[in-house]
């Protein structure tokens, strides 16, 4: 008999390699905005206020249209860029966030195999458009049964009332039939404990881990989910 009836993806980070994405598109639209080139270093530099932002949104600190401009606000004053200009920066970047498709560990091969065996949800905090473009771009739209995005549920991982509405959408009445699986121990992991539901910690850069936020299972490769499902 199989553990789990239910596996809860996380999008950005863990199925889709969303550092690739990012990179792309800052170096596309910086000669665009008249800022010339972007070096890999600053891409690292506004990635790293990037996370600080979301973590602020998971924490309800901010909200998600004061992180999407507050951002690049902070990362534009930092490099002597035009801070007004943080908003047109902001809209135009959350287009060309779903130009760029790379898959982790080919991703989608370990999703086909999964279809049909267990039901696919996505989780995931990104805003509405880009995550909308990127799943049908990708085809992602097309593999999960349920598709859950933060801003049209109405609540932000790790909140338990995000996580509430997945498990009722889903139909999920048994939680221990349901499994997480996520990169971000702040957003995925806190998410599975406020709730009470299991977490797998996709860490594939070896990052040490949080006492606070232990999970039940963690793997390098996505396609290391298989021993645990077994």
């Amino acid at each position: 008999m199989k553990k789990y009836d239910y596996l809860l993806f996380d999008i950005d980070g863990t199925v889709l390699d969303f550092k690739a994405a990012e990179k792309a598109a800052i170096q596309k639209l910086f000669p665009k905005f008249g800022f010339g080139e972007c070096s890999d270093e600053t891409v690292a530099e506004y990635s790293e206020i990037n996370v600080r932002y979301w973590e602020a949104l998971e924490r309800g600190e901010q909200t998600k249209p004061q992180i999407l401009v507050g951002r690049f606000r902070e990362f534009f004053a930092l490099k002597g860029l035009d801070p007004s200009l943080a908003e047109s920066f902001n809209a135009e970047y959350s287009i060309a966030l779903g130009d760029t498709i790379v898959f982790c560990d080919d991703s989608l091969s370990l999703l086909r195999r999964l279809k049909g065996e267990y039901t696919l949800v996505a989780i995931t905090n990104g805003t509405a458009f880009a995550q909308n473009k990127k799943l049908a771009a990708s085809g992602l739209d097309k593999i999960f049964d349920y598709i859950f995005i933060s801003e049209n549920v109405g609540f932000e991982k790790p909140a338990v009332e995000y996580f509430s509405f997945v498990l009722n959408a889903a139909g999920i009445k048994d939680k221990s039939r349901a499994l997480i699986i996520g990169d971000s121990l702040t957003s995925d992991i806190q998410g599975g404990i406020n709730s009470g539901i299991q977490t797998c910690w996709y860490n594939p850069h070896g990052k040490p881990c949080s006492a606070s936020t232990p999970a039940d299972f963690e793997i390098r490769n996505l396609n290391e989910i298989l021993n645990i499902l077994q």
